[in-house]
């Protein structure tokens, strides 16, 4: 059932902000949620400050975990042997505010008036509730926050009590520890959702406070991370502390007074997180540096805010309906990559838990673009930290005996933590994925230094990789076998489509580098090996195959009934395997990224035949399939499938938003957007745009940061215009046309594009989009 788009009075469409105006029970961890802030460094989830009022609060910041030994039931060499999860740090967002005796909480008191809202513009969270009190009195508390950007470690919080009479308010501020705290474990059959640890995690190092002041200092039991965190308090009218209590998992500073009807109370919560860099480093000192008053924090997030939809922004024309949900995706992306530094994106961002914080694949082919586009800094940041693992990725590489080097496909500090190899490390195309991604950053910013040193060696070293994985066979062709692609409802199998024509990018690529280190024979064997690598295709059919044997599979019993999805909580990975059914987009993925290897009928003919037995069980794959449609002709499909990606959060069709935003989803809005409608493909001698505007649309408009400029696109069904400021003309290739943009707007006139004939395959299949709504 949806959600936001269920109830508009109590979730109303405000183009720039996400509004809640009353409070229900259900969905109260959903919501948290949707109402989380973050910085792509830290992130603290949108709960309420009473305890009573939260369902999984908490906060994060990215890189810091915890490690265990995997415990195989059936060992074998090379399975991974270090798991890793994404630890909830001690929690500063939590107030008890009691008035004249009693404790408020939306679940025991009289709510009069209700409204929060986390606001786009800012990055400002703030809830304001007005209370019926058992006493008489009418008391209003307004709690605002946000998140330091300059200062990536600081939040900042102020809570005020209002009151139309005399109260006595009881208001205690608390840093909890929620690692330690009991908890029950989710994620026994579900492997989305993270795990918790048997024994305690995070042990103090240092517990000091006093006068409205904390110090404290942790580390966790097996990975040895520290994490320190200092507390200031400032209050209205100068009000003192009543009393302050350190403590391993609740440490609290507490105030009590009598507040009058024409003085409201105000208590201003500056907080400061920080991580030892050194085993000689004092983390809570470090916190203790980097302190800031709230009105700074607040200061901070609101430049941010101003400067990133300064061109970040994406506005559609004629779709007010839509453009809150845009808008809440794109500043889901900006919360999870703005402040990360050299490190990962996981594939919550900073939200929740969920997939235990872990890198994926997802950063470099559905975040990447965006950030290549929006902020190729932090792009290039991405891509060093993929960098600084080549020492892990060369040693797994040999444990797998094969060349170069071999990421991982789930990671926080570098080492495999996929313990389902099947579904895990069989999917080699990861190595592609950092390869196509760091391609793409050098292609689109022009940063020729990048590209000599840190985009040469990973493109080099995952081409040997591949190079060394495949094989010629009898037929005088390339194989890749033994691997999984990106549908993980068909695993371990040979000559996955994806995969190979991935794997000739990467060698092609690579071959193409004038760089030392590369020898005449090394790049003569990588050029014979992409131009025979095999591309399964079908004649029967006139299809390309997902794999060799993916055309000879059972078909699935699309009678299945509807509660038996998505299939892998509900079926052993056997049953699925054998069947020809697709958990994402595979075939049509790779027609995407490799736009210029197929051909126009090609990629129609594949869309027709596996969107209808694709059955969007992963987030991943309804922002793919609507590129897609788009690009072949399909309108009406093209923004069905966009319809569903923009909402998979804010309606939570997949029923697991509680865990944290689907970030790689949130990026594939940006390129359904950008690559659906617009068109965009890159790569290629210059930027190519084929439009698709949808018909129920006026107009379309975005920016993006291309070779030390930016480039203005506005899009209607008349016409492309483009504008392109802060560098030399830009060439510009639109339907096969060239055109020079500079500072004078180039408007490009756009015929109508009459939609195909769809291919009727054979076969007993069912169509996603209806499937997928039948799921929400």
């Amino acid at each position: 059932m949806a959600l936001i788009t269920s109830d508009r009075d109590r979730f109303p469409n405000d183009p720039w902000q996400l509004v809640e105006t009353a409070h229900e029970p259900g969905n109260t961890g959903t919501l948290e949620t949707l109402f989380t802030l973050g910085n792509g460094h830290l992130g603290i989830r949108g709960a309420h400050w009473a305890a009573a009022d939260a369902e999984l609060p908490g906060s994060f910041i990215n890189g810091f975990h915890e490690i265990w030994d995997i415990k195989h039931a059936e060992n074998a060499y090379g399975f991974a042997r270090t798991g890793q999860r994404i630890l909830y740090i001690p929690d500063a967002n939590n107030f008890v505010v009691i008035i004249d005796g009693e404790m408020l909480s939306l679940e025991e008191s009289t709510v009069l008036d209700y409204r929060r809202s986390v606001d786009f513009a800012t990055g400002f969270y703030e809830c304001r509730i007005v209370w019926q009190c058992r006493s008489g009195a009418i008391v209003t508390t307004r709690e605002r926050r946000a998140v330091g950007y300059q200062a990536r470690g600081a939040l900042g919080i102020s809570l005020q009590v209002a009151a139309d009479r005399d109260i006595s308010a009881d208001v205690t501020s608390a840093v909890v520890n929620r690692q330690d705290q009991p908890v029950e474990d989710h994620s026994a059959h579900d492997p989305r959702r993270a795990g918790r640890h048997a024994g305690r995690v995070l042990l103090p190092v240092r517990l000091d406070g006093g006068d409205g002041s904390l110090r404290l200092s942790w580390e966790a039991a097996e990975s040895k991370q520290r994490l320190g965190v200092a507390v200031d308090h400032w209050t209205s009218a100068g009000v003192q502390p009543f009393d302050t209590q350190v403590d391993a998992d609740d440490s609290s500073v507490r105030y009590v007074l009598a507040v009058s009807a024409d003085e409201p109370f105000l208590l201003e919560k500056s907080v400061s997180y920080a991580m030892a860099r050194s085993v000689d480093e004092d983390p809570a000192e470090t916190a203790e540096a980097a302190l800031l008053p709230v009105a700074e924090i607040f200061t901070q997030s609101e430049a941010h805010y101003r400067d990133y939809w300064t061109t970040s922004d994406i506005v559609v024309g004629g779709q007010a309906g839509l453009q809150q949900a845009i808008r809440w995706n794109l500043f889901q992306l900006a919360q999870a990559t703005a402040c990360a530094d050299v490190a990962g994106i996981p594939a919550k961002g900073v939200s929740g838990s969920g997939y235990d914080g872990h890198y994926f694949w997802d950063q470099e082919v559905y975040l990447l673009p965006y950030l290549t586009y929006t902020n190729p800094g932090n792009a290039r940041q991405v891509l060093e930290f993929r960098h600084e693992m080549l020492p892990d990725a060369r040693a797994r590489a040999k444990e797998l005996s094969v060349d170069g080097a071999l990421f991982p496909w789930r990671t926080i500090n570098g080492l495999e933590a996929s313990a389902y190899y099947a579904a895990g490390t069989a999917q080699f195309h990861i190595a592609a994925a950092v390869a196509f991604a760091s391609n793409r950053y050098a292609w689109a910013s022009g940063d020729a230094e990048f590209q000599r040193s840190l985009g040469s060696e990973l493109l080099i070293e995952t081409a040997r990789m591949w190079a060394s994985l495949g094989f010629f066979g009898k037929d005088g062709l390339f194989h890749l076998h033994g691997v999984t692609g990106p549908d993980e409802y068909t695993a371990v199998v040979n000559d996955n489509l994806y995969t190979n024509v991935m794997a000739r990018f990467n060698l092609r690529a690579a071959a193409a580098l004038d760089h030392a280190g590369i020898d005449d024979a090394e790049r003569e064997f990588w050029g014979h090996a992409a131009s025979r690598m095999v591309v399964p295709y079908d004649e029967d059919l006139q299809v390309h195959s997902q794999d060799n044997d993916f055309m000879a599979l059972e078909p699935w019993d699309w009678s299945t009934p509807r509660s038996k999805y998505p299939l892998l909580l509900h079926f052993h990975p056997l049953v699925i395997y054998r069947h020809q059914v697709l958990k994402q987009a595979d075939t049509v993925l790779a027609m995407f990224l490799q736009w210029q290897d197929f051909t126009a009928e090609e990629k129609r003919r594949a869309f027709d035949f596996y969107d209808p037995i694709t059955t969007g069980d992963s987030t991943l794959s309804a922002c793919v399939q609507g590129i897609m449609a788009a690009e072949v002709g399909y309108g009406k499909e093209a923004l069905d499938h966009f319809i569903h990606a923009l909402y998979i959060d804010l309606d939570d069709t997949h029923s697991n938003t509680i865990d944290g935003v689907h970030i790689a989803s949130a990026g594939g809005v940006w390129s359904s957007l950008v690559s659906g409608f617009a068109g965009l493909r890159d790569q290629g001698e210059v930027p190519y745009f084929d439009p698709r505007l949808p018909a129920e649309w006026g107009s379309l408009a975005f920016h993006l940061k291309l070779r030390g400029g930016v480039l203005h696109v506005e899009l209607d069904h008349a016409a492309l215009r483009l504008t392109f400021q802060g560098g030399a003309p830009l060439d510009v290739d639109v339907r096969g046309e060239r055109f020079s943009v500079g500072n004078q707007p180039v408007a490009v006139t756009l015929p109508t594009v009459m939609a195909p004939q769809p291919t009727v395959f054979p076969g007993p299949t069912t169509a996603s989009i209806p499937l997928v709504r039948a799921l929400n």
